[in-house]
């Protein structure tokens, strides 16, 4: 069992809430970490900042600024 699903395991069942909040916050470190390559592949093969940002139910702005790389 990798470390996030035993995070997710022992959030779930776990009435103690830093337990839990530890799970949503692995969570949340997975989530971002998925997101930042996926986008990356997406403009990598040529999407639009406004295809991802609808793949991603987002604004063109948010992610834009969230993960272009030029600053």
């Amino acid at each position: 069992m990798s470390e996030i699903d035993a995070l997710i395991t022992d959030g779930v069942s776990s009435s103690d809430p830093a337990v839990g909040l530890r799970a949503v916050r692995a969570l949340q470190r997975l989530q971002e970490r998925l997101e930042a390559i996926h986008v990356a592949n997406a403009r990598e093969q040529g999407w639009s900042w406004q295809a991802i940002a609808d793949a991603l139910e987002v604004s063109r702005q948010a992610v834009h600024q969230k993960h272009n790389r030029r600053k």
